[in-house]
């Protein structure tokens, strides 16, 4: 008996240390099972697209139902959208590209990356995946190139979902501008520890992701980081407001008030440029929504579809 309890202590303690060993023995496979694993939840499959003028996309897809384009910010990838698609795959037909220039996604260095580019491109990506009217959605710069697709081809954007979209720059300035006059761009990270103080700079409540896991994350950016001054420049130097004045198509606003990167002040901007459009305003949360709260930013965004019907 001793001896069978005393076995049955390794055995829980070998379970217990596996995960933990993994994660720091290990960490870019325990990354890779972690990213696995949370897409699957999500209902979701990894692929990849060749367009015909040579980019490649790398993106998420699952789900059933009308399609929905969801689209990453700066310096982000497709993963920023994994947690809050579990709740859109059950009645959407969800697509999460790499934007090209990002994660896994081409990074062509003789092309722009300024939002018109950044959507015509992905406007050829839908054409090849065989599909002809769509739900879109973006964070920050995705909101940016979103609200760029549906200019371009408003017949075939059914609505908008907007994240605390990039663009506006006639707004009350917020965090970040007075940051950028000094010379500081705390979206820019140049090793792991400036990569993890952007996490604080973007998130209210950010998710838990052990420093392991973070630090492979953050070599993505690192490695990324003069292709992203570049494009930091082209969206910054990009205004959507003349090119979206005035379009009727239905628009969800979300913003969180404690957004440090653009200031929550800017939803009434936009919301009377778009006259379809409607605002929520999340209390405590910072710039990215979707991921700090999924499940309430989800509820929302499925409101927001079911009353369009």
């Amino acid at each position: 008996m001793k001896k069978f309890i005393l076995i049955l202590g390794v055995i829980i303690i070998l379970m217990i240390l596996t995960p933990v060993g993994l994660l720091y023995l290990a960490p870019r496979q325990a990354t890779d099972l972690s990213l696995y694993v949370t897409r699957r939840l999500a209902g979701l499959e990894r692929k990849t697209l060749s367009l015909t003028t040579g980019e490649t996309y790398v993106y998420l897809e699952g789900g059933r139902g009308e399609p929905l384009l969801l689209l990453h910010g700066f310096g982000a990838n497709k993963d920023n959208f994994t947690l809050v698609a579990r709740h859109l795959t059950p009645t959407s037909h969800v697509i999460i590209p790499d934007h090209i220039g990002f994660g896994e996604s081409s990074r062509p260095a003789n092309i722009s990356y300024a939002p018109v580019a950044q959507a015509e491109r992905l406007h050829r990506f839908v054409e090849s995946l065989g599909l002809s009217r769509l739900h879109i959605g973006g964070s920050s710069m995705g909101g940016q190139i979103a609200m760029t697709y549906a200019a371009l081809y408003p017949d075939q954007v059914q609505s908008m979902w907007l994240l605390d979209p990039g663009g506006v720059w006639s707004a009350p300035p917020g965090e970040l501008q007075a940051l950028l006059k000094k010379g500081v761009n705390p979206l820019i990270a140049a090793d792991t520890d400036q990569f993890a103080g952007i996490f604080a700079f973007v998130m209210s409540r950010p998710p838990f992701i052990p420093r392991p896991i973070l630090n492979v994350m953050a070599r993505e950016r690192i490695e990324n980081i003069e292709l992203e001054k570049r494009i930091f420049r082209e969206i910054k130097a990009d205004n959507v407001e003349g090119r979206i004045a005035g379009l009727k198509i239905p628009a969800l606003i979300v913003w969180g008030d404690q957004d440090r990167a653009i200031s929550v002040k800017t939803a009434p901007v936009l919301q009377r440029l778009l006259p379809a459009s409607r605002v929520t305003i999340m209390e405590g949360i910072g710039h990215l929504p979707m991921v700090e709260v999924p499940g309430a930013a989800a509820r929302d965004y499925l409101a927001f579809r079911s009353s369009l019907s």
